[in-house]
């Protein structure tokens, strides 16, 4: 009986094994919370790598792939070489010898139609212009003094004079009847009388002279006298009109909107209106202007092939120095006549859309083609911008942009036009390409695109 009171109280006794002590009873407690901060710490730091890459991540802009559809074009049925010139060349020369003082253009430079390429001395030619004014001057005042008429005082002057005259006459009639009284009564002398007759006649002439001078300072000049001094102002005015432009000969100026291919003169050296050959220092041309939009590619085509050819047919054009660039174009001129001695005839092909590429003189290679069949299947094309395409070890290749990323491809290019380039593989049709921003740029590298397609 004593043994069973211990059994029961047993029960109440603690078990130490089992009890937990402060610290795990607080870790039960911030467990959540700490799970809370370390979740808001991974979340930063990824916000940080976010914005690190973002950084690094290059901009772009982008374009998508054009597709036309046109006739596939006629196969070649002759390939010649020749020279790009241009279609027209125009040396400028002076209208008048003088002397350069200064020259604006330089090769190379594009000018616009009017704009001067250089001035010549002009010293003298001003002199002549001033002089030719002040003699325009002189007659126009002439001509108004003549179209007024005579002034109050002249017409006033002339009528005193025709009444001194007047009475001059009378004086003169007075003396000869005295005379002639004398002369009967033997007391004047034979000369006597004959003097005071030719007084009288001498007055009278005067008198008449007079009237006359009055009536025509009233009536004014004549009407043929006016004329003539019109003439004489329309040929001052005229003298006027030449020394101008022999002015304004003093500064040369573009016929055209084009481009120097050659500056032949420099400050100090003479120009003429005439060749004398390049003689004593004396140039005909200032500059070597020529529009290199308007090109042609001269061939001497062997009379055996000539047969191949016809007035306007279409051609492909490559430039030597650029043979991935084709440019269309068409026969534009076929000379009347053979060479004897070479046993060939010049044929001129136009360049329809020539580009900046492209130089007078440059080596060149035609494709004849052969004219395109009625119903001729169409043929896709698809088109980049020329910005687009980049070399990459040796070959043109452009970015396609996969998503947030790149992909560079290797492409074939085919003809050039407006600024787009013929693609002819290695793109698909709805493909997406980098157009600007490639500079440094890998593929599969990730990107920002900014603008376009």
């Amino acid at each position: 009986m004593p043994e069973q009171p211990e059994k029961d109280l047993s029960v109440l006794r603690i078990d130490r094994s089992q009890k937990k002590g402060p610290l795990d009873s607080g870790s039960r407690r911030g467990g959540p919370l700490a799970i809370i901060i370390g979740a808001i710490v991974l979340l930063v730091i990824a916000g940080l790598v976010g914005a690190r890459v973002l950084a690094n991540t290059p901009a772009v802009k982008v374009a998508r792939v054009s597709v036309t559809s046109a006739p596939s074009g006629g196969t070649p049925v002759l390939t010649a070489s020749g020279y790009i010139v241009a279609h027209h060349t125009i040396q400028v020369s002076s209208k008048i010898v003088g002397k350069v003082i200064w020259v604006g253009v330089e090769a190379g430079d594009k000018v616009k139609l009017g704009q001067i390429l250089a001035r010549l001395d002009d010293t003298e030619f001003r002199a002549q212009v001033e002089q030719a004014q002040a003699n325009l001057a002189a007659a126009q005042a002439k001509l108004k003094e003549m179209e007024v008429g005579s002034r109050p005082q002249e017409i006033a002057a002339s009528r005193a004079t025709m009444a001194q005259a007047e009475a001059n006459l009378n004086n003169a009639a007075i003396n000869l009847k005295r005379q002639q009284a004398l002369f009967k009564e033997q007391i004047a002398t034979q000369q006597n009388l004959t003097d005071a007759q030719s007084q009288y006649q001498v007055n009278l002439a005067q008198l008449n002279n007079a009237k006359q001078n009055y009536t025509l300072v009233k009536i004014g000049p004549r009407i043929e006298d006016i004329n003539a001094q019109r003439a004489t102002v329309a040929q001052n005015r005229a003298a006027v009109d030449y020394a101008q432009t022999m002015l304004d000969a003093c500064l040369i100026r573009s016929p055209i909107d084009g481009t120097v291919l050659e500056r032949d003169v420099e400050i100090g050296e003479m120009v003429s209106n005439q060749d004398f050959g390049g003689t004593g220092g004396v140039k005909a041309s200032v500059a070597t202007l020529a529009n290199l939009n308007d090109l042609l590619v001269e061939l001497d085509i062997n009379e055996n092939d000539f047969p191949r050819i016809t007035p306007h047919q279409q051609c492909n054009v490559t430039a030597d120095a650029y043979p991935n660039r084709i440019y269309k174009g068409h026969v534009y001129e076929i000379s009347p006549e053979a060479d004897r001695q070479k046993a060939t005839i010049q044929v001129k092909v136009k360049i329809d859309q020539p580009d900046d590429y492209l130089r007078p003189e440059m080596n060149a290679h035609v494709s004849f083609l052969a004219p395109a069949s009625a119903g001729q299947a169409q043929a896709d094309s698809l088109t980049v911008p020329s910005n687009a395409v980049i070399e990459r070890n040796g070959q043109p290749a452009i970015f396609v942009v996969e998503g947030s990323k790149v992909r560079l491809a290797t492409i074939q290019t085919g003809r050039q036009l407006n600024n787009q380039t013929e693609v002819i593989s290695g793109l698909g049709p709805n493909d997406i390409v980098v157009v600007t921003g490639q500079d440094g740029l890998r593929s599969g590298q990730r990107v920002k695109v900014q603008g376009g397609a």
